[in-house]
């Protein structure tokens, strides 16, 4: 090919293949056998097997709660409670600053009793291989000693005892954001011995409705093993359980935008496991044990952290609890080096304007300042190949049935000119990871969720809620989801194709125009479901493009007549 713009193209086109592959593409194959067993190997441990028979009867999420004994729970940012009469469990928790909906008022609610449809719960306790041990489980009853209401430097005390002279209590504190400590202890009272393994788990009964499903994102479980990072799907669980021992690290599950864990303690080694019989279950379980002697008692520190993905308290936390690669629970991916930093240079410009639509044009002409020289020289070429194009015509036409003395002269005539023509292609590689890039930030930040933009958007994270087809939501009806193309994905087509006017014609033959010509509109209906800060990216930068293209083609002048 004799023009930059053909590569151009063909770059951008293989990017949007790309993306498309990567956010709408099937899920990958399962994950290869010797890996998973590679995974899978667990290390000689007495530990025993948490296991779980109890058969579950749904009922409505508000008789849960309201048939069982609780111990409140509350901050500036959760509210909630623990069921005393389900073994103690952390089973209500509901965000006070996130809305369910845009503009709603129902609050999300991420924790839920296990006998609801959605149920999602904590718990921890003890277990032992002598079974004859009455051991509290989830249908047991705890007591309340002391303090009534768990709050920020208001820690509560439980307790249960059984029969054979062993009290099992727990104090559980809360500090002013998502960290749940619990200390638990077994005092015995009697000449006997015993040998206990402390756990806690995270049962979820189902796969949350709001799913992202996108390959580019993970929504699933995530475990440090070791400084070892694993990633994995809900779906990996559904065929194979997942084992592995460790002396350090931590469990999660991970959502789009919320996160559960298990922080085990530091100085003891422990086994985690993750499967599915008819609920999701991941837990923690003390490989070692736990001797306890006659008329003594032994403790156990365990803490989690259930919560909003904030980039600021996820960091936080992995520092002031010194939790290895604990950032990792927001899904940064492969570009992590690239998407982090673009989230503290969003967040500072957001600062600056107070917006974050602002934010994104600041982000957006911050990324054209820092790639002003290498643009600047391609549209220098470009816009002398625009001039040129007669000339070039002319040689066309000229050597029509001579190919190889085509390329001569058109090489020739590039040297003269001081021409390279790929030198298109490379501004447009480079911002492919940065496009991508701000997709995944605006896709994970859950600072980005209902941020809103000017009087239209009031999502930036969601795609254009506005169409064309029914004049922006003047006419009072809703159009197919295919052609919901909203105002900003319309301004990018709009923009990109007068930047594709502004540059030389890569195309001699009609039939390959017309395509070339409908690329704009091609990549506009690709992207017209994508979130509108990304799409507000992309139409930003093809204005400040064209600005700088227009200057640079008014400046151009050849040497050929």
């Amino acid at each position: 090919m004799d023009s930059k713009n053909v590569i151009a193209a063909i770059s951008l086109s293989a990017a949007v293949i790309i993306l498309y592959g990567l956010f709408f593409a099937p899920e990958p194959q399962p994950i290869n056998q010797a890996l998973q067993e590679k995974n899978n190997i667990v290390e000689n441990s007495e530990a025993p097997k948490l296991i779980d028979t109890k058969e579950i009867n749904t009922i409505s999420r508000d008789e849960a709660i309201s048939n069982s004994d609780r111990i409140s729970f509350e901050n500036e940012n959760i509210i909630g409670s623990i069921s005393l009469s389900n073994g103690g469990a952390i089973d209500d928790f509901t965000f006070k600053n996130y809305n369910e909906k845009l503009n709603g008022k129902e609050k999300i609610i991420l924790l839920n009793p296990i006998n609801v449809k959605d149920g999602y719960i904590f718990n921890t306790g003890w277990v032992s291989s002598d079974e004859n041990i009455d051991t509290p489980n989830l249908d047991s009853k705890w007591k309340i000693s002391g303090n009534k209401k768990l709050s920020p430097n208001n820690p509560v005390s439980i307790f249960y005892e059984n029969d054979q002279g062993l009290r099992f209590e727990r104090i559980i504190s809360l500090d002013e954001k998502y960290l749940f400590k619990i200390n638990q202890k077994i005092i015995n009272k009697t000449d006997k011995k015993y040998k206990f393994y402390p756990y806690a788990y995270l049962h979820r009964n189902n796969i949350p409705e709001d799913l992202t499903d996108f390959y580019i994102l993970h929504e699933g479980f995530v475990t440090v093993s070791d400084e070892e990072l694993k990633e994995i799907d809900y779906d990996d669980i559904d065929e194979k359980s997942y084992t592995k021992n460790s002396k350090k690290g931590f469990i999660a599950i991970g959502d789009k935008y919320w996160v559960t864990s298990i922080i085990p303690p530091k100085d003891r080694p422990f086994r985690m496991d993750i499967d599915y019989k008819n609920k999701y279950r991941a837990s923690y379980i003390d490989s070692e044990g736990l001797l306890l002697e006659s008329n003594s008692s032994i403790e156990n520190n365990v803490k989690s952290i259930i919560g909003a993905k904030t980039v600021r308290d996820i960091d936080g936390y992995a520092e002031s609890e010194n939790i290895d690669k604990f950032d990792l629970v927001i899904n940064w991916g492969i570009l992590y080096w690239l998407v982090k930093p673009m989230f503290f240079i969003l967040e500072y410009f957001f600062i600056f304007s107070g917006n974050y639509g602002y934010a994104i044009i600041l982000l957006t002409i911050l990324v054209r300042i820092v790639f002003f020289p290498l643009n600047q020289y391609a549209f220098k070429s470009m816009g002398k190949m625009k001039v040129l194009q007669p000339e070039m015509n002319r040689l066309k036409e000229l050597h029509k049935n001579d190919k190889q003395e085509l390329q001569k002269s058109l090489m020739k005539l590039y040297k003269s000119e001081g021409i390279n023509p790929a030198s298109g292609c490379l501004p447009i590689l480079i911002q492919i990871p940065i496009f991508f890039s701000l997709y995944k930030l605006l896709l994970l930040d859950i600072s980005m969720r209902h941020a809103p933009f000017i009087w239209i958007w009031e999502d930036l994270s969601a795609k254009d809620p506005v169409t064309i087809f029914n004049l922006f939501g003047l006419l009072p009806y809703n159009v197919p989801s295919f052609l919901e193309i909203g105002l900003l994905p319309l301004l990018m087509g709009i923009t990109m194709f007068l930047q594709q006017r502004l540059n030389p014609s890569p195309m001699t033959d009609p039939i390959q125009k017309k395509i070339f010509a409908f690329f704009p509109f091609f990549i506009t209906i690709i992207l017209a479901p994508f979130a509108a800060g990304l799409i507000l990216y992309w139409t930003m930068t093809n204005i400040l493009t064209i600005i700088q293209q227009w200057i640079i083609l008014r400046k151009t002048t050849v040497k050929t007549k």
